[in-house]
């Protein structure tokens, strides 16, 4: 099956629908599936359930999904740095599901492991227990937390090869592989397709069984918060 595709519009073609709910990698501003989330504002799929570690700044990442719109529930750990995000909220535009960055992880990879939940003492006491169900392991309380299962996963990689075996670049391995894995359908872009067989098995980070449609493409390396020290004076 060609899993290649010409543009991040072809390979999200088919796939997008109103009210989805779809998993995005990244962390901060590093693995950011930029290219795909531009494809979505672009195709004005709304009232998107997002999850995702943190919901971008304003004007990149998921924030410019935020600015037309789209989103309307946003599934996240942070939330920090995107001043738009804060106006929806705090509005009561914008629904917001907030987990712990290790429960929201598990989540994800309970969800592509086909696990429907689990128990964390993670927000024992919180008004993150609210509503779940808790109970008792050795004497602690746990909480139940479930499995996410996204419509559509959307993540980036370094390099990709036709079989759509995946290896990520640093901390840009972050969220991406239990966000690809949770998907019904993952959509990578990368930005090195490579020829079948030049990967070495034991550094490929996740395999191409997961993967669906790849896209090539260039991408925006920003830095999120930028610290110089001053020159010294000589």
């Amino acid at each position: 099956m060609k899993k290649i595709y010409p543009s991040a519009d072809a390979a999200l073609d088919g796939v997008l629908f109103d009210g989805m709910l779809i998993a995005s990698g990244g962390f901060g501003l590093c693995g950011i599936p930029e290219l795909l989330i531009a494809a979505i504002r672009k195709a004005g799929t709304k009232s998107l359930t997002v999850a995702s570690n943190n919901a971008g700044v304003d004007g990149f990442g998921l924030g410019v999904l935020l600015e037309s719109r789209q989103v309307k529930k946003m599934i996240s750990s942070y939330v920090g740095e995107n001043a738009e995000f804060m106006r929806q909220y705090l509005s009561g535009e914008l629904e917001l599901e907030f987990n712990p960055q290790g429960t929201l992880a598990e989540r994800m990879r309970a969800g592509g492991a086909g696990i429907g939940g689990f128990y964390t003492r993670t927000g024992v006491g919180t008004v993150i227990a609210e509503g779940k169900d808790v109970k008792q392991f050795n004497g602690q309380d746990y909480i139940l937390e479930t499995g996410i299962v996204a419509d559509l996963s959307i993540v980036k990689a370094w390099k990709a090869d036709p079989s759509g075996n995946l290896v990520f670049r640093k901390t840009a391995r972050n969220f991406n592989p239990p966000a690809a894995t949770c998907g019904k359908i993952c959509v990578v872009e990368v930005e090195e397709i490579v020829p079948l067989g030049s990967l070495d098995p034991d550094s490929i980070h996740l395999p191409g069984i997961y993967v669906h449609r790849i896209v090539q493409g260039q991408h925006e390396k920003r830095i999120e918060q930028r610290t110089v020290r001053k020159k010294e004076s000589v």
